[in-house]
């Protein structure tokens, strides 16, 4: 059985709501030191912010990019993550660019996932495919292209989508891209039982705007 600490530090817990504050983020932060919450993904606009608040703590800074659509060009999503790791990001979450995946123009998701990869140089870059736009067909294969293209997880929701994500997404993620890739299950993870369920699924880490509950409902 997973305790407290175990799960705390396999959650990332995000403020990526349109209308965050700036009280949000540092109650967040808190959180983060209190749980010791693997890392705390923000938008752009609250980087610095956050760097800040979280300076001298274990938790990692996680930045959004192409959030939460994925439509914009890769040049565009290049530059925002030159922007994240400007502000101190130690990770990126990145949102594919679902259109062209749905269209089948592999070469320009292929594109758009490489050019995030190569602007940060190293750092952790995540991939949201969003789970459920997409057929379990098509998850296996945009995992499969996640994996080709350089980066470091497989994320499954932005929080955004038609839905969160499932023990089913998680499964066929991870027949896709193999037992030691990354994946990240985010996406209405509100409670531990469901945390760990993803985990025994093949989740590697979880990402949920409640992780202060998740943790809650773990003691």
């Amino acid at each position: 059985m997973m305790d407290k600490e175990q799960l705390a530090g396999m959650i990332d817990s995000a403020v990526l709501h349109a209308d965050a504050t700036e009280d949000d983020i540092m109650l967040a932060c808190a959180d983060a030191r209190k749980y010791k919450f693997y890392g705390l993904d923000v938008n752009l606009g609250y980087a610095v912010l956050a760097k800040k608040l979280l300076k001298n703590s274990k938790t990692k800074l996680v930045i959004t990019v192409g959030y939460p659509f994925g439509a914009t060009s890769a040049e565009t999503k290049m530059f925002e993550a030159f922007q994240a790791v400007k502000a101190g990001a130690d990770e990126i979450d990145m949102v594919m660019n679902i259109g062209a995946f749905k269209s089948r123009n592999f070469a320009v998701v292929k594109k758009d996932i490489l050019a995030v990869v190569e602007a940060v140089k190293g750092l952790p870059v995540k991939v949201i495919i969003e789970t459920g736009f997409l057929s379990h067909e098509e998850i296996f294969l945009a995992s499969k292209l996640v994996l080709e293209s350089g980066a470091n997880f497989v994320k499954t929701c932005s929080g955004y989508g038609p839905r969160g994500v499932s023990i089913t997404d998680v499964k066929a993620i991870r027949k896709a891209v193999g037992p030691n890739f990354g994946i990240k299950a985010s996406g209405g993870v509100t409670d531990a039982q469901h945390a760990i369920a993803l985990v025994e699924a093949g989740a590697t880490r979880i990402g949920s705007s409640n992780a202060r509950n998740v943790i809650k409902t773990s003691e």
